[in-house]
């Protein structure tokens, strides 16, 4: 038995860190939209009881650091499933990019495996389950467009925001996560107007969703990784209605409602950066 299942990657139109908790995770407060960048997943079921990862990308673990393969481990344990399977990952979100595509093949595993094993979950069924896995697991379940709190495993589905382009550029580097919120000054960052975004997209207003985009972990990759900050200035410099850095980065995108101008910013970023997209944004779940 085969089955195939979507796994979109997603954006921070805002992204707020209110303080660290007890536990070490930071407290945050985002609004976040999938895209049409997608990786495709298939699962195959086969006697043998184990998990194999075969995937077309690069740089992207076959073993239980897998978040698909923990996916699916998860749920083997969960409900004693003693089959084994196969996951095919067909790769386009790039890897450890800000753009939850880990995070995003492990939801559509979880989604996958609900519907081949026939277990009845809900969505927030898969979503609870999810956050064991990884804090943006949850909202790639639901996926659409949502609030996100607690360590981003509290979902909060709202509106989706109107349709526009949105090119995404990655720059060939690494960034750490863990060092980007070890190094944030919680005294010092300027926080994003979380009330506003959401009214901007509840209203549909284009104009204002790109006037309340704000993320507070530019405040440290900006200033720690030259080429992110190069990235952004030539989006907006190429005539981008709202330009952000999406999660902790490195990818940067920008939005346009107007196809001419976002070709035209996928062209200027082509010459001096690899990995260069030009997708819809998709903001309801599919």
């Amino acid at each position: 038995m085969k089955y195939s299942v979507k796994a979109p990657a997603k954006i921070n139109l805002s992204l707020d860190v209110c303080h660290k908790r007890e536990d070490g995770y930071h407290e945050v407060e985002m609004v976040m939209t999938t895209i049409d960048l997608a990786d495709r997943i298939e699962l195959s079921t086969h006697e043998r009881d184990e998990i194999t990862i075969e995937s077309s990308g690069g740089y992207v673990p076959s073993d239980s650091r897998n978040l698909a393969y923990q996916a699916a481990d998860l749920l083997k344990k969960t409900f004693n499933r003693s089959e084994g399977l196969h996951i095919t990952i067909d790769k386009h979100i790039p890897v450890s990019a800000g753009l939850a595509g880990g995070s995003s093949d492990a939801a559509a595993t979880l989604k996958g495996l609900n519907y081949m094993w026939d277990l009845g979950l809900s969505l927030d069924e898969l979503a609870e389950l999810g956050s064991q896995i990884g804090s943006d697991v949850a909202f790639c379940v639901y996926g659409g467009t949502a609030i996100a709190t607690g360590r981003g495993e509290k979902i909060q589905r709202i509106s989706s925001p109107p349709p526009c382009w949105v090119v995404l550029a990655k720059p060939s580097i690494g960034v750490s996560t863990a060092d980007v919120y070890r190094n944030l000054n919680l005294d010092q960052i300027e926080h994003p107007n979380i009330d506003q975004m959401v009214d901007a997209i509840e209203s549909k207003d284009y104009e204002a969703i790109c006037a309340s985009l704000g993320n507070v972990l530019e405040s440290v990759t900006l200033n720690e990784y030259p080429e992110v900050r190069h990235i952004k200035k030539q989006m907006e410099r190429l005539g981008a209605d709202g330009v952000l850095m999406s999660g902790s980065g490195p990818t940067v995108f920008g939005l346009a409602v107007h196809e001419t101008r976002a070709q035209r910013i996928y062209n200027g970023l082509r010459g001096f950066c690899n990995e260069v997209y030009m997708v819809r944004m998709l903001g309801e779940s599919e």
